[in-house]
């Protein structure tokens, strides 16, 4: 495990988009000797939304009312990939609702917070749910880096179904693009972790950071983008020596993925997380101009569908993943000095819990030890707020303690 290291600033997602993306053709190989992975049982449907100016597209200066309008229909801004529903959605029957005064303060920190959605799963069944900002139980809201942990299970599922030998394999064995760059020697348990060594800086206020760079990327190489951006950082740190969070290092996992298993992510979820997890409605994920899905950002799902991931997550991913899988995903594979916290693979770890999260207030908690899951979804006023984090994992610790 890492410890005791510099934290750098931790938070979203690849959020500079081009205005038109142009879609290649899907083509993706699986790892040497293996067969690529199965075709999904319904049709996967590839979205286009009408063409926007390229301002409109700048999810960071989206202003209030954008935002709480947009982020319920991200399809109609970007294109993406849409996955029909579980054959057999996941139930999630109506439990004693929540003490009164408890639902009162989970109300009361929605509207301080701006949170359009909150629900609580808790031994078996939902004891809360609420809504705000126009949005409703029918509807979707993205993810933002909260897709980052729908990734790593999908790695997961790659190592059950032998498209990824181990995870202590180079990266480059399924990335060959990356071969003499600074993730020489890098393994995929490492860029699980983003403990590659390799510089990033993930400032959104900065323009010239290398998450604000992602776009010029896009512009200049295209299908190209992703390999060449990552291939072109210098390396800061051995491998394994440092933790520093990096939006692009899960989009390169994505690409990882997508590579060994030979489809695209949402095509590879349907099987492997629409299914399992019994998601009840459609879930739309964005595609990149290679016409893979961005592994670090931008899928959406109801409210109810977050909570059915945690629960999924919560008891284990059934045989979709290898046995031990979220015990280890989910536990501090990276400590971040003695607080408690840490992170896992691609998972965010705190006291007693685990968690995805993403700018402007996305998250999904798990509380193993109380059976509970917590999902929320926001328009918070700034991309990242630790009071509000740290209120809301106050309020869940309440949560996993009520009668």
């Amino acid at each position: 495990m890492v410890s005791k290291f510099a934290i750098k600033q931790a938070g979203g997602s690849v959020l500079a988009l081009t205005a038109s993306l142009s879609l290649a053709a899907c083509s993706f190989g699986a790892a040497d000797g293996v067969e690529t992975a199965t075709t999904p049982r319904a049709p996967v449907e590839l979205t286009q939304p009408p063409t926007r100016a390229p301002s409109d597209l700048q999810v960071l200066f989206w202003n209030d009312e954008q935002r709480s309008a947009r982020f319920r229909e991200m399809e109609n801004w970007f294109a993406g990939h849409e996955v029909p529903p579980a054959t057999t959605p996941r139930p999630l029957p109506e439990g004693a609702p929540l003490p009164a005064s408890l639902a009162r303060d989970i109300r009361e920190a929605m509207r301080d917070t701006n949170a359009a959605g909150v629900m609580v799963w808790q031994d078996g069944a939902v004891r809360f749910e609420d809504y705000a900002l126009g949005f409703g139980p029918e509807q979707r809201w993205t993810s933002f880096s909260v897709a980052k942990s729908m990734t790593s299970t999908l790695l997961g599922a790659a190592v059950a179904d032998g498209f990824i030998a181990d995870l202590d394999d180079p990266v480059t064995r399924y990335v060959p693009g990356l071969a003499g760059s600074a993730y020489k020697g890098v393994t995929v348990r490492q860029l699980a972790t983003m403990t590659s060594g390799v510089a990033w800086n993930e400032d959104y206020s900065d323009p010239e950071s290398d998450v604000a760079q992602t776009q010029e990327f896009v512009i200049e190489y295209g299908d190209n983008a992703i390999v060449e951006q990552m291939k072109a950082l210098p390396r800061e740190a051995e491998p394994g020596e440092k933790w520093v969070y990096k939006t692009g290092e899960t989009n390169l996992l994505g690409l990882l993925v997508e590579n060994a298993v030979g489809l695209p992510l949402a095509h590879y979820a349907q099987e492997n997380l629409v299914e399992p997890a019994g998601f009840a409605g459609p879930m739309f994920w964005m595609v990149d101009p290679r016409g893979g899905n961005i592994g670090g950002c931008c899928l959406s799902l109801s409210l109810a569908d977050y909570t059915r991931m945690g629960v999924f997550a919560l008891q284990g991913g059934g045989d979709v993943v290898p046995e031990d899988w979220f015990a280890q995903a989910g536990d501090s594979q990276v400590d971040f000095g003695t607080s408690g916290f840490g992170y896992g693979y691609q998972w965010w770890t705190y006291p007693g819990a685990y968690g995805a999260q993403g700018i402007f207030g996305q998250s999904i908690t798990i509380v193993p030890e109380a059976d509970t899951v917590v999902a929320i979804v926001s328009n918070w006023p700034r991309a990242t707020s630790n009071d509000n984090r740290n209120r809301w994992r106050d309020l869940v610790g309440r949560i996993a303690e009520a009668d």
